[in-house]
Formats: C-alpha cells, structure tokens, sequence
C-alpha cells in the first residue's frame, strides 16, 4: 500500500471503526498527520502569526490552522487506531490504554508495530 493510497483509504473510511487496517496503511497515515502538523506549523507561524499582529512564530499567536486540522483528523485518527487494534485481534477498546502515562503510549506503539494476523480473525 502506498502513501497515497493509504490516505486516500483512511479518509474514506473515516468514522468507519469496523473491519482492518493493515500496518502500511496505519504507519502512512501516521507519517502524512506529523508532516502535515509540521508544515501548518511553520504556515501558523510564518503566515498567521504576523497577520494577527504577532512577531514570526510568536507563542501567544497560536496556531489556528494547527488546531483547526488537529480537530478535523481526530476522528479518522480514531478510527484508522482501532481498525489497526482489530489487524492483530485486539479490541478497539485498547486504544483507551494511552489514558496511562507512558506505559500505555508505550504498549500502544508495540501493538501497532505487530505484524497482521493471517486469515480472518473476529474483527473481518
């Protein structure tokens, strides 16, 4: 599966908590939510800040369009997590154990790096 693709599938699935998601599609979707909170950043700061009267990356400006993606990703980010957890079995459900400190960002990363179960598991 390609980065593209991945996208393109996790968008279209994006309130869709039912069925699989492979390790491509999840680590791709994983890698475009980090480079785009990158470049909105550098946007929020170069761009938004001084247009709000603020210096260039000035901490009291925000970051409007950060904020404002971070909200709209929040769901397929949710979903592309628990269709991931039902890959290797697991409930989606586990995805609340990042509410632990640490440890449960941790365990979360271990059972996202897993390989996919073979055949159909309970969860497609």
């Amino acid at each position: 599966m390609t980065f593209t693709q991945s996208v393109r599938t996790v968008f279209s699935n994006y309130v869709n908590f039912s069925g699989r998601a492979t390790r491509p599609e999840f680590w791709w979707w994983t890698l475009f939510v980090f480079v785009l909170s990158l470049v909105l950043e550098v946007v929020d700061g170069v761009v938004i800040a001084p247009l709000l009267g603020f210096t260039v990356f000035a901490q009291e400006a925000g970051s409007p369009l950060g904020t404002i993606a971070a909200l709209a990703l929040l769901l397929p980010s949710l979903a592309v997590g628990v269709r991931r957890l039902h890959d290797i079995g697991r409930s989606g459900w586990w995805l609340l154990i990042i509410l632990i400190p640490i440890i449960g960002f941790l365990v979360l990363i271990y059972w996202h790096i897993q390989p996919s179960e073979d055949g159909v598991n309970r969860f497609g």
